[in-house]
């Protein structure tokens, strides 16, 4: 792999290198250790005892708190926060990795609490590993290599992630579950506490239990969201006639494509179900008629 991939610039234009910090807006603690080549915006800090490597390029506003390392080819967006003893962009927990120059991005203002690690990606992946914006990683959560997290994304505390799990915009992860590596889980969907995710989750979607299965919809989050209540009983109607109905699923799927295939929220559904998938969608829990969990 001669480059990473191309990749929007998180940052303003103005950076500093590492040998004018202390003469810019910039504010490094004397105990920071900051490689020469990294590239530091105005109005970022960096806390005591950190540690920045050569090909890191910091954000404006950005806050890097006491104690936390950020190597690799990483960006960290404007007014990202890094909590302490987070580690960013370090090398794979992959047996293949041989040290090519991958990637890590941090989009702007999010959050990353103490004792996280976000790995950089791989060149059998995408070879760069994202999170979104204005995203929530709480304590102790793996964001492991070549995952792909999108925008508002909430990630509780303890959760772990396998390699390439793509989270879409404003989902959110509950504390200690576990992501199989490839799962895709769609937009607005929910994951409930110490839930087992092995396959994927449907947009809106709301999975639990050990070895989690669609309950129904996040209709918490589709309320939050501002999503009316004749748009929640559509998406419901289209849960129980593609997950709990019988019969044989592919003909389910063509009836509800001629039924709601026209509604845009429906359609971001049965896309996600026909795009290619390496892991397969989550099954669900057959409940009594207008059972919901989370609902």
């Amino acid at each position: 792999m001669d480059r990473l991939p191309e990749t929007p610039l998180l940052l303003e234009p103005e950076l500093k290198p590492a040998s004018a910090l202390r003469h810019a807006k910039a504010v490094v603690h004397p105990s920071a250790l900051v490689a020469p080549g990294a590239r530091i915006a105005p109005g970022a800090s960096i806390g005591p005892w950190c540690q920045v490597g050569p090909n890191v390029v910091v954000g404006p506003d950005a806050e890097i708190h006491a104690h936390v390392v950020v190597d690799g080819h990483t960006r960290i967006g404007a007014g990202v926060r890094l909590f302490p003893f987070c580690t960013v962009g370090l090398a794979p927990q992959d047996m293949k990795y041989r040290g090519e120059p991958t990637g890590c991005e941090i989009g702007p203002r999010t959050h990353v609490r103490e004792h996280c690690t976000i790995h950089r990606g791989t060149v059998t992946g995408v070879g760069i590993t994202r999170v979104g914006a204005d995203c929530l990683v709480m304590a102790v959560a793996h964001v492991a290599h070549d995952c792909q997290i999108g925008d508002g994304v909430i990630v509780a505390n303890n959760v772990v992630m396998g390699g390439h799990v793509e989270i879409g915009d404003q989902a959110v992860i509950g504390g200690s579950a576990a992501l199989h590596q490839f799962i895709r889980i769609g937009r607005g969907a929910i994951i409930g506490g110490v839930s087992g995710v092995e396959a994927d989750v449907i947009p809106f979607g709301a999975v639990l239990g050990n070895r989690g299965r669609l309950t129904g919809l996040n209709v918490v989050g589709l309320r939050r969201r501002g999503f009316d209540k004749a748009t929640i009983h559509k998406l419901r109607a289209v849960i129980r006639s593609l997950f709990r109905h019988e019969g044989v699923f592919a003909a389910r799927l063509a009836e509800t494509r001629q039924r709601y295939g026209d509604d845009p929220l429906v359609a971001e559904i049965l896309a996600f179900i026909d795009a290619p998938s390496r892991r397969g969608l989550i099954r669900a829990t057959l409940r009594s008629e207008g059972e919901e969990l989370l609902g």
